[in-house]
């Protein structure tokens, strides 16, 4: 890239920050603006980025004011109506969209890009923390936190493989450039962006269509998607269960523990694997995952021992408290979709399948509520009680006759309410609860502090 000035808005989206700080990394001058100040833009500004909060274009540094040295860069999430996007566009700087440095990274060094309606964070963040402790080490644009490393992004100077997440929103993995990709699923989604399931299928074909000329494609199992392939791009399938060419046979739990042996192709067998956050939702992932790294170079040890010590991206099956001491259980999950609140709430019943599971979902965008209401109602139909605060909008318009009562009316669990988002607390405080689950894309994890000293005052 010929400018050294990068102007981020949307800064501290978790899918910009690790832009930005690449680009610290690199030496590059990086600005921004977001909405709002969070502990990641506290971070991003302590490691040398300038971050506005204020929609003010008078407030852009005067460094990133010349169109021939700054490149504005922008999550599609950011209004139109932004005024500082605004005012880039119509003094001819070069706006683009952050999947297009991602395609150029994953250009330049051979991207293994993990897309799928759910699952992606997980498998991308497992193949990251295997691979940064190969001699190579990698490079990693990560949609969630790592919690072995604190951080979104993960740099090497001697990686040749850069792990990104290959995202289908607004068909923003269109941009990339893999030589590995993962297809871990794809539920139709984005109906808002795809209009119907075929045409959001065709963006994944054309996706597999990018995968560069001896590469490979890892898809799991019964995918409706058809894949189209490059000549020399090899397939392979995968599963959590018997099926495909990597999978899992021998799978053990025991108390608070997973095991699995993976069997792969040629005959290859690496027995006693064990996932650091050992929930059957984790096999499929860490089947992807071992297959990806493996095919990247890393060695069998280097797998076993990746996934053994991985302990999970933020807010992916993070469990805040386990039961150890008496308390009630707390685990919160971003699982926005049917089929990852089904599978979210399959593995906490067979980790704890003496706990009575009560949910706290939050839905995220009315369109996704429309479209979907019924499946939501038959994946939260698992749990013994579900609680549902009003739609999260993110950057939607209400639409009319669209509410959490789409949902929730046809949910046949055994209890069922709704709550508003302001009275969650006092619901909690009021309540008895084995095992408590926060699901959904929306600002629920933000409660998690005050709902784990509601729950550890009550076991006291």
């Amino acid at each position: 890239m010929t400018k050294n000035n990068l102007y981020f808005v949307g800064a501290g989206g978790i899918g910009m920050a690790n832009l930005v700080r690449y680009f610290l990394s690199r030496g590059a001058s990086v600005a921004g603006y977001d909405r709002t100040s969070t502990r990641l833009t506290s971070q991003l500004i302590e490691e040398g980025a300038e971050i506005i909060f204020d929609d003010d274009p008078t407030l852009i540094p005067e460094q990133f004011l010349d169109p021939e040295k700054t490149l504005v860069v922008y999550t599609p999430a950011v209004s139109e109506s932004n005024r500082i996007l605004s005012l880039f566009r119509s003094k001819g700087f070069e706006v683009v969209k952050r999947a297009r440095l991602l395609g150029i990274i994953t250009g330049h060094s051979r991207g293994i890009c993990v897309a799928g309606s759910h699952g992606k964070t997980t498998t991308s963040s497992m193949i990251a923390n295997i691979l940064r402790h190969t001699p190579q080490g990698v490079n990693a644009f990560l949609g969630g936190i790592l919690r072995n490393t604190d951080s979104n992004l993960i740099l090497s100077d001697r990686a040749e493989y850069s792990v990104v997440e290959a995202d289908e929103y607004d068909r923003s993995f269109h941009q990339l450039s893999p030589y590995i990709a993962v297809v871990t699923s794809c539920d139709p989604d984005h109906l808002d962006i795809y209009g119907d399931a075929e045409h959001y299928l065709e963006a994944f074909s054309i996706f597999s269509s990018l995968i560069r000329e001896g590469g490979a494609l890892i898809m799991h199992t019964g995918l409706a998607m058809r894949p189209d392939l490059r000549p020399g791009v090899r397939l392979y399938t995968y599963s959590g269960g018997s099926e495909g060419d990597w999978h899992a046979e021998d799978i053990a739990y025991g108390e608070g523990t997973l095991t699995f042996t993976l069997v792969g192709p040629d005959g290859l067998r690496i027995e006693g694997m064990s996932p650091g956050v050992p929930v059957e939702i984790n096999i499929d992932n860490a089947v992807a995952a071992a297959a990806a790294a493996l095919l990247a170079g890393a060695t069998p040890e280097e797998v076993k021992s990746g996934l053994a010590e991985f302990r999970g991206a933020r807010r992916r099956f993070e469990i805040h408290l386990d039961g150890s001491k008496g308390e009630s259980v707390l685990i919160d999950d971003y699982a926005h979709s049917p089929n990852e609140v089904k599978a979210s709430i399959e593995s906490v019943r067979k980790l704890y399948p003496s706990r009575r599971i009560s949910v706290i979902f939050q839905p995220h965008l009315y369109t996704r509520t429309r479209d979907f209401a019924p499946d939501f109602a038959r994946a939260l139909s698992e749990a013994d009680e579900v609680i549902m605060p009003e739609i999260y909008p993110a950057r939607e318009l209400p639409i009319p006759g669209v509410d959490t009562n789409l949902i929730l009316k046809d949910v046949k669990s055994e209890k069922k309410c709704y709550c508003e988002r302001k009275d969650l607390l006092d619901l909690i405080k009021n309540s008895n609860f084995e095992l408590l689950m926060t699901l959904g894309a929306a600002d629920i994890d933000t409660m998690i502090p005050q709902i784990k000293e509601l729950l550890l005052a009550k076991s006291k």
